[in-house]
C-alpha cells in the first residue's frame, strides 16, 4: 500500500465511514506502551476494548499493524508507515478543535513549540506573559516538541513558532537569533577545577549532537553518567541535592550560582550557544506572528552578560 492510498484510508473505510480519531489515539498508546494491557490502563478502557479498536483500525486499513508475539509486541511495516500520519492527524485535529472553540474574546490561536528543555529556562514564563497580552484576542498553545520533529511541525503549520538552539534549515522557514547564552560546567563543591572533578558523579544533559561531540573531547568527563537526561531541572536538582558535575545552560543555573548552591568549575571549557525563533515565511497568520516577535525577548535569558 503506497502512502497516498494509506492516507486516504485514514479518512474513509470501505463503507465510507469517517475514521474515529479514538482509533488513532488507541493505536498511538499501544505503540508507545507496546502492551495492550498498559495501553488499556492509560486510556481507562478494558483490554478487550483496546483489542477491538486495533482490529477495527486494521480492518479499515486492510493491513495488520502489530506483530503479536507473547511478550514482544512490534509494529509491522504498515504500522510504521501509519505512525507519522496518526500523529499529524491528531495534532491537527486538536488544533482545529481549539480554533473552532475560540470565543468573541479569543479570536486567534498561535502555537508555540519548543523542546522541553527550553520551557525550563528562567525567564521563559515572563516572555509568555508579555506576548499573551501583546495581541488582543490571542489564545496561546504551548507544546513540547522533540527537536527532530520541529521542522516537520513548522512546515505543516501544526506549530506556528518554535524556540530552539538548532534552527532547521529550509527555504520556507525564517530564523531570527534572539540571544546568546552558554553551557557551563558546574558542581556542588566550591573551588573545583578540571584536575579534581574526576571522581565526581557525572550528570549528562542530552542537549544536542554538537554538544555531545564537544563533551566527548573533555577527558575529565569521560565516564558513565549516573544521570542521563534531557531535563535541565532534573539535572540541576540532582547536582544540588546529591552532588555531581555536569554542563547546564547559563539561564538555568544563574540563580543557583548567585545563591551559592552551585559553583562553576574553574578552567572548564565554555560552550557558546544561541537561542532562535523560527517560523514559516508564508504563514497566513504572519501579521500576528510579527506582532509577537516584536515583543522584547532580551529579558528571557538572565545572568549571562
Amino acid at each position: 500500500m503506497n502512502n497516498i492510498v494509506l492516507y486516504e484510508c485514514l479518512f474513509l473505510s470501505n463503507e465510507d465511514e469517517v475514521l474515529d480519531t479514538e482509533l488513532l489515539k488507541t493505536f498511538l498508546e499501544v505503540t508507545n506502551t507496546r502492551h495492550f494491557g498498559r495501553a488499556a490502563d492509560n486510556l481507562f478502557l478494558t483490554q478487550s476494548a483496546v483489542s477491538f479498536r486495533i482490529r477495527h483500525l486494521e480492518s479499515q486499513l486492510a493491513n495488520q499493524l502489530f506483530l503479536r508475539q507473547r511478550g514482544n509486541l512490534q509494529l509491522t511495516s504498515a504500522g510504521e508507515r501509519l505512525l507519522p500520519y496518526a500523529e499529524s492527524i491528531l495534532q491537527m485535529w486538536g488544533l482545529a478543535k481549539h480554533d473552532i472553540a475560540l470565543s468573541e474574546n479569543l479570536t486567534v490561536q498561535i502555537t508555540l513549540g519548543a523542546s522541553a528543555i527550553f520551557w525550563e529556562f528562567d525567564g521563559i514564563s515572563d516572555w509568555i506573559n508579555r506576548i499573551s497580552t501583546a495581541v488582543p484576542g490571542l489564545a496561546l498553545r504551548l507544546e513540547s516538541v522533540p527537536r527532530q520533529n520541529m521542522s516537520k511541525r513548522l512546515l505543516d503549520k501544526s506549530v506556528d513558532i518554535s524556540i530552539t538552539s538548532e534552527p532547521p534549515i529550509h527555504e520556507l522557514l525564517n530564523t531570527t537569533k534572539v540571544r546568546d547564552y552558554q553551557l557551563q560546567l558546574v558542581t556542588h563543591k566550591p573551588n573545583c577545577d578540571m584536575d579534581n572533578i574526576n571522581e565526581l558523579p557525572l550528570i549528562y544533559l542530552d542537549w544536542s549532537t554538537r554538544f555531545s561531540i564537544q563533551h566527548n573531547k573533555i577527558e575529565a568527563l569521560q565516564r558513565t553518567a549516573v544521570i542521563h537526561t534531557d531535563s535541565c531541572r532534573l539535572a540541576l536538582d540532582h547536582i544540588i541535592g546529591n552532588g555531581g558535575v555536569g554542563y547546564l545552560p547559563s539561564p538555568v543555573i544563574a540563580q543557583s550560582i548567585d545563591s551559592g548552591l552551585l559553583y562553576l568549575v574553574k578552567g572548564a571549557p565554555v560552550m557558546e550557544q544561541a537561542l532562535y525563533i523560527v517560523c514559516r515565511a508564508d504563514h497566513e497568520k504572519q501579521h500576528i506572528i510579527d506582532s509577537l516577535l516584536a515583543v522584547p525577548f532580551n529579558q528571557i535569558i538572565e545572568g549571562i552578560d
